[in-house]
């Protein structure tokens, strides 16, 4: 499961969604990606069940490549609890995606295959997505 090796703070605000993605909005490494196109957290626990999806569809034929890492803490007051008494313990870690955000990348498979990989991959995850694919500028379709 992914999450930091160290943070510099082991709590921190919800924050805020707002506007699209600036960084991450293109397609770098592979030929086809996943980009999302709503807000939303990710958990580790569903970017490793995307990669499960995707790989096991493609066998060992291609490449994967995630570009996003958790890198938020959630925290979580145990069940029963009073009001009060400080905010809880960081329970699990989450990626923040906004709309236009590459997630994901497919390399070295042909695009049918490409596709439903990343039809499987997407139905892990909570927020809407759309397959893109490697334009000749370097940016997306």
């Amino acid at each position: 499961m992914l999450m930091p090796k160290r943070v510099k703070r082991r709590r921190v605000h919800r924050g805020r969604m707002k506007g699209v993605a600036t960084r991450g909005n293109t397609i770098t490494y592979g030929t086809y990606g996943l980009v999302a196109t709503e807000p939303g957290w990710i958990t580790s626990n569903q970017i490793e069940a995307a990669r499960i999806a995707m790989t096991r569809y493609i066998k060992r034929g291609g490449n994967v490549y995630i570009k996003i890492f958790p890198h938020k803490p959630v925290t979580k007051k145990p069940a029963e609890v009073r009001m009060g008494a400080g905010k809880g313990a960081p329970e699990f870690w989450v990626a923040v995606v906004k709309p236009g955000r590459v997630m994901f990348e497919l390399g070295g498979v042909p695009e049918e295959r490409a596709r439903e990989a990343m039809r499987l991959a997407s139905h892990k995850l909570p927020v809407k997505c759309k397959f893109a694919v490697k334009s000749e500028e370097g940016g997306e379709e």
